[in-house]
């Protein structure tokens, strides 16, 4: 099965590099979500800023963690899919770089969707496993 089957065609959550964490953290709390896509126009990805990134950024920086950008915080080299990777190919990433968030890119490297480690994809996930032992 590919991640094409799963796509709904929503437009991907981005923030832009110069944003805030405060602004972060907001638009997190607003969309109910654990990353975003860190892009300067939308379509481009350029980091990742997860709930993970945020924590781990506090001890290193208490004393000016409200001064903090998501640039100073995101993760650059990010790891994606495109709509004609497979759940094995996907599960197999996620498991073995122990990540919970994979943007979607086409063949330029734009922004199709990010894929969330979703319930539907955990159960679709769980499934292959279960096939596979």
């Amino acid at each position: 099965m590919k991640v094409s089957s799963i796509l709904d065609g929503k437009k991907v959550a981005t923030v832009k590099p110069e944003a805030t964490i405060k602004e972060l953290t907001e638009r997190l709390a607003e969309l109910k979500i654990g990353a975003l896509v860190v892009s300067k126009d939308g379509k481009s990805v350029d980091g990742i800023v997860s709930e993970r990134d945020i924590v781990r950024a506090i001890p290193l920086n208490f004393a000016t963690f409200q001064n903090l950008h998501v640039r100073d915080i995101m993760t650059v080299n990010v790891l994606t899919c495109t709509k004609d990777s497979t759940f094995s190919e996907l599960m197999i990433l996620m498991t073995e770089k122990r990540i919970r968030h994979v943007p979607v890119v086409d063949e330029s490297g734009l922004l199709v969707r990010s894929e969330e480690h979703t319930s539907e994809l955990q159960s679709h996930l769980n499934l292959l496993c279960r096939l596979l032992l």
